[in-house]
């Protein structure tokens, strides 16, 4: 309570009775005069500040009241306020880790490898707790998951904007993928211009060409809107950095950075397969995609394909 909200009634004040210094409710003993209540710690001076004007320094850097008040649950299942709020947890940490790999993508076309290793590193621990969230739900059974499935509609993962950044960051592109967002201007140009760009792992390649790499001349100079394929020329690449690690140490920790993070992205798709073979089986998935199928397709596909070949011939 305020000072202003303590003092909203001046006139019973003024008619009240003096009060007993030996009186409990006496503010200076154990009144509830926010004036006067203070932690009992005050006297050391550790107390923290609790009147304010307006909301909280907190409230106004974290906004939390705009994020706890964004669950919207359209069914009467208690469960789906997990799944809900689970949800937009991920999409929190997609956030996160897209801001990270941008990061990291431009610190690699300034040739800072350091910086660009540190954004890495980071999104590995954030990684690690976007692949947690799947622990609310990864032991959902059928019908658990159909007490409030119904409430998704059309509704799916797939759907997610911040999601498909990450993937184009990872060389995952595809055009197709920005219909759903016609509807939503500022989303649509992100992600096209997200479709454009190069990937962060065709910074990774360029860095490797300037670092005086063999890098094959068509992989520099593809189309960056297209998914990234395979190349046995940028395997030989890697072969070679890892092969003679003194040679370029700080080649070998980018690589080992990128490595974690495909690992990471691995489990994810995996992590997410499960939980989805629990909850439904092989059934259609929500938004008319293939379910199980589409993930396990997903699964197979590997992040920064040649940094794992290449260990074959090292």
């Amino acid at each position: 309570m305020s000072q202003s909200a303590a003092h909203d009634s001046p006139a019973r004040e003024a008619t009240a009775p003096p009060a007993d210094p030996a009186d409990p409710a006496h503010p200076h003993t154990a009144g509830p005069s926010a004036e006067h209540a203070k932690p009992a710690d005050d006297e050391a001076g550790e107390a923290p500040t609790v009147d304010f004007a307006g909301t909280t320094p907190y409230e106004d850097y974290v906004q939390a009241d705009v994020l706890t008040h964004l669950q919207r649950p359209l069914s009467d299942d208690p469960g789906e306020m997990v799944f809900l709020v689970t949800t937009q947890v991920m999409e929190l940490w997609f956030t996160v880790i897209v801001h990270e790999w941008e990061t990291a993508a431009g610190a690699l076309r300034g040739d800072d490898i350091p910086v660009a290793i540190a954004a890495l590193k980071r999104s590995v621990r954030e990684l690690e707790a976007l692949n947690a969230s799947w622990r609310p739900l990864g032991q959902l059974t059928p019908a658990q998951f159909n007490s409030y499935r119904g409430a998704l509609g059309e509704g799916s993962g797939f759907q997610s904007a911040m999601y498909r950044r990450m993937e184009f960051l990872l060389g995952d592109k595809s055009a197709s993928m920005l219909v759903p967002h016609r509807g939503a201007p500022r989303v649509h140009a992100e992600l096209e211009r997200a479709l454009a760009e190069p990937s962060l792992y065709d910074e990774v390649l360029a860095l490797l060409a300037r670092r005086g790499r063999a890098v094959p001349e068509d992989v520099l100079r593809r189309d960056p809107s297209l998914r990234y394929e395979p190349d046995e020329g940028v395997e030989a690449v890697w072969s070679e950095i890892y092969g003679d690690p003194d040679r370029d140490e700080e080649l070998v920790r980018l690589g080992e950075a990128l490595t974690d993070v495909a690992e990471l992205v691995w489990r994810w798709r995996n992590d997410h397969l499960v939980a989805t073979r629990r909850a439904m089986g092989a059934k259609t998935g929500t938004g008319g995609s293939a379910g199980v199928a589409w993930l396990e397709k997903r699964a197979r596909r590997n992040v920064f394909p040649e940094l794992w070949t290449a260990r074959s011939h090292v």
